[in-house]
């Protein structure tokens, strides 16, 4: 196998909650080295939010496998020695400390081309490094709601969040990927370009589609469930023994669904259902003509009926059963990782690079590697005063 494409580069990253430590982890997964700076007191707060993977958080066992872990108060004139020492030897510099807050540290994108000129810089706010909220602290949930995703999630009865961090993840992506960008950057002319993303223009991004539509149509897309909200039919169907999710793209699988599926061809050609809009604006009865169908067969006979028709369909797994899927079983996506107090399976990335295995090495507890890290800096012989002075 070759070597990961990302050795040699070294990663300091101070990092906490979901956003850095996803764009981090995907670099250690490539191999690079990422030493990740906790506070003594306790480390990145999202070690603590559940016990659930041999008492670690669920959270942080999937953000945080490979790294380094260093404990370090920067807040210290020792602590931001050592820091400095750090990023005298680093590629990357990654943070998402709340606003403000690399500014007073001297790490800023301005200060480290001054102190570390090498080192690319990637910060990750809130709502952005200037502008009118540039000062004000940003959660997932609270980012979901400024950038519309609760108005077009959920029933129309009831509005409700994305079951996942959504814009922490979007964010995470966006500092990946633009970390790689500079790291070419720099590879090709040498030039510094520092990173920045805001939770909340991740988001945006993200919400693109309902965004334009409602600005170019004049209509907010409504809240429809399990549906979709252009396009039908697109959505869960009960099927004699549960339910099946079936989705139609375009005119031809609606002809298809009509004549292999319903049993109807002309149906394809009623006026209420001819094109996507006036399906979408008939939605509720062709719903009705397609759920009489459909609960006359097993969710078996139906996924083989409409398979055999190229519509796409799917089952409704809940999370445990996605750890049993069979594209995942037989594709070998699962891998044992080291956590503190046991292991893991963990989904291996999802981009494969031929000949190239991921690293997912093990997720580090508090601290593990404070003392190697000293030792490397030519601090062996302090390491017990820097920890009675809680520094590390």
């Amino acid at each position: 196998m070759s070597t990961p494409p990302l050795t040699g580069i070294t990663v300091v990253s101070l990092e906490q909650a979901v956003a850095a430590p996803f764009a981090t982890r995907q670099l250690a997964d490539l191999g690079a080295r990422v030493v990740k700076i906790e506070r003594p007191d306790g480390g990145d707060f999202a070690r603590h939010y559940d016990t659930a993977v041999h008492g670690t958080s669920s959270y942080f066992a999937w953000l945080n496998r490979g790294k380094e872990s260093l404990t370090l108060d920067v807040k210290s004139a020792a602590g931001r020695a050592i820091l400095a020492e750090l990023l005298d030897t680093a590629d990357v510099f990654v943070q998402n400390l709340g606003p403000g807050a690399a500014g007073r540290l001297g790490l800023d994108a301005e200060a480290l081309a001054q102190r570390h000129p090498r080192v690319i810089p990637c910060s990750i706010t809130g709502w952005g490094s200037t502008g009118p909220w540039a000062h004000r602290k940003a959660y997932d949930l609270l980012v979901q709601c400024e950038a519309g995703l609760l108005s077009v999630t959920g029933t129309p009865e009831e509005m409700v969040k994305a079951g996942i961090s959504v814009a922490d993840i979007a964010a995470g992506m966006y500092a990946y990927s633009g970390i790689l960008t500079a790291l070419l950057r720099r590879a090709t002319t040498g030039e510094v370009t520092p990173v920045e993303v805001s939770l909340f223009e991740a988001l945006a991004e993200w919400m693109g589609a309902p965004a334009y539509y409602a600005a170019c149509s004049g209509r907010t897309p409504a809240r429809t469930g399990a549906r979709h909200a252009t396009i039908a039919p697109y959505g869960p169907y009960a099927v004699a023994d549960g339910t099946v999710l079936l989705a139609v793209q375009n005119d031809r699988e609606w002809q298809r669904l009509c004549a292999d599926v319903l049993g109807d061809a002309a149906l394809a050609d009623d006026p209420r259902f001819a094109t996507t809009s006036a399906r979408v604006a008939h939605r509720d009865e062709l719903d009705a003509i397609i759920s009489a169908r459909l609960r006359t067969l097993t969710g078996e006979a139906a996924t083989a009926l409409l398979d055999g028709a190229g519509i796409a369909n799917a089952g409704i797994r809940d999370v445990a059963e996605l750890a049993d899927h069979p594209v995942l079983a037989e594709r070998k996506r699962w891998h044992d990782v080291a956590v503190p107090g046991g292991t893991m399976q963990a989904l291996r990335p999802p981009v494969d690079l031929a000949g190239i295995e991921p690293v997912m090495a093990a997720v580090p507890a508090l601290g593990e590697h404070t003392e190697t890290i000293l030792r490397e800096l030519g601090h062996g012989d302090r390491i017990a005063d820097l920890r009675a002075g809680n520094v590390v």
